[in-house]
C-alpha cells in the first residue's frame, strides 16, 4: 500500500482512506455484514484511515466500525472522527455545537461507541458560528494534552478559519469536498494549506457515486439517501452531469480503466498532500477503488479529463441552499 503523510506534523496514512458515512443509510440501507466485511477487506488491503461522523447514523457508524475493529485490528487504524453537527430524532440537521464542553462530551459518548480509548484525528465537522474557532480547538487541544486524542483536523471551513485555528494547535488536515467536478477548493483554500503545511483528506471524490460511473436516474430514490435532496441529482442538472460522465467514460476506457478509477486518480494526482476518501460499501466497489492506485495518468491524460469534464461545469450545487449556507469554506 501506498502511503502519504497528512500535513507536516500528521500520522502517515495509506494513500487511499475509507469513508463509513454510507454503511450508516446516509445513501440508503445498506447490509451490516457486507460493511464488516468491507472494513475487513479494507484493512487487509492496507488501508489505514478509516473516516466516521459520531452523527451518521447518530453512533450506528461508529458502533459499527468499533465492531470491525475489536482486538488487534485497532492498531491497524487511524481513525478519523468529525463531530459537532446537530439531528433531531427524525433525523433532520437543526445546527451545530462547537463549545468546549460538547466537544468534550461528545469525545466521551465516541469513545465509549468505538470501544477505544484514544481518536487519532478528530475534527468539529462545520464551523459553529455562535463558537469562536479558537475555543472549540483549544478544547480539543486539551483532549490532545489529556491523551483521549492524537491529532486535530478540520472540516468545510475558509481560510480565514484555518489561519486561526492552526495558530491555537497544528492542524493536519482539512477535510473538504474535492472531485472532478467539485473544485473550488483550488482557488483559495488549497494554496493556504500548503504555506501551512495542513494536508487534506478529500470526500465526495465520486460526488455521492454521480461520477463513478455505475449511477442511473433510477437510483438515490431510498427513504433517507442524500441524494434525493441534492441538487446535482435534480432535473436537467442530473442529464447534463451524467453527460459528463458519458465523455469521462471514453477517456477512462481509452486507458482501459473504470469511470472511478480514473475519477479517484485524478483527485490523489493533484497532489502527495492529498489523500482521497473513498465511500465504498460494499468488497466489489472497494476493489474497484482500489484499482485506482495502479493508475498513472500522464498530461496528456489529464489534458483529456480535463476536456471531458472542465472546470466548473458540474450543474447544481454540491449540498441543498440550505446545507451550502453552513459551509464556511463557500465563504
Amino acid at each position: 500500500m501506498q502511503t502519504r503523510q497528512l500535513g507536516k506534523t500528521g500520522p502517515v496514512v495509506s494513500a487511499l482512506g475509507l469513508g463509513a458515512m454510507g454503511m450508516s443509510g446516509m445513501y440508503g440501507p445498506s447490509d451490516r455484514a457486507e460493511s464488516l466485511a468491507t472494513i475487513d477487506a479494507a484493512l487487509e488491503a492496507g488501508i489505514t484511515l478509516i473516516d466516521t461522523g459520531d452523527f451518521y447514523g447518530m453512533g450506528h457508524n461508529e458502533m459499527l466500525i468499533g465492531e470491525a475493529l475489536k482486538g488487534p485490528k485497532r492498531d491497524k487504524a487511524v481513525i478519523s472522527v468529525k463531530f459537532g453537527a446537530q439531528r433531531d430524532p427524525a433525523g433532520g440537521w437543526i445546527g451545530f455545537d462547537g463549545r468546549p464542553a460538547a466537544v468534550k462530551t461528545a469525545l466521551a459518548y465516541t469513545l465509549q461507541r468505538l470501544g477505544v480509548d484514544h481518536i487519532d484525528i478528530y475534527r468539529p465537522a462545520r464551523l459553529d458560528p455562535n463558537v469562536p474557532i479558537e475555543d472549540t480547538v483549544g478544547a480539543i487541544a486539551e483532549l490532545v494534552q489529556a491523551g483521549y486524542v492524537r491529532h486535530i483536523g478540520l472540516s468545510e471551513v475558509g481560510v480565514e478559519t484555518i489561519r486561526r485555528a492552526h495558530a491555537v494547535h497544528p492542524i493536519v488536515d482539512l477535510q473538504i469536498e474535492y472531485a472532478l467536478i467539485t473544485r473550488g477548493v483550488e482557488d483559495r483554500i488549497l494554496p493556504v494549506l500548503r504555506e501551512l503545511g495542513i494536508g487534506m483528506t478529500a470526500y465526495g471524490v465520486l460526488s455521492r457515486g454521480l461520477i463513478s460511473g455505475h449511477w442511473d436516474k433510477d437510483q438515490g430514490k431510498a427513504k433517507g439517501d442524500f441524494r434525493a435532496y441534492s441538487p446535482r441529482f435534480q432535473g436537467d442538472n442530473v442529464d447534463k452531469n451524467l453527460a459528463l460522465v458519458e465523455a469521462l467514460r471514453k477517456v477512462a476506457e481509452a486507458k482501459g480503466v473504470s469511470v472511478a478509477q480514473i475519477a479517484i486518480a485524478w483527485v490523489a494526482a493533484q497532489g502527495p498532500d492529498i489523500v482521497p476518501l473513498v465511500g465504498a460499501r460494499t468488497r466489489a466497489r472497494l476493489a474497484e477503488s482500489l484499482g485506482s492506485l495502479d493508475v498513472t495518468l500522464s498530461a496528456d491524460d489529464l489534458a483529456a479529463i480535463e476536456r471531458a469534464a472542465p472546470k466548473g461545469a458540474a450543474a447544481g450545487a454540491r449540498y441543498a441552499e440550505a446545507q451550502m449556507a453552513h459551509l464556511d469554506s463557500e465563504r
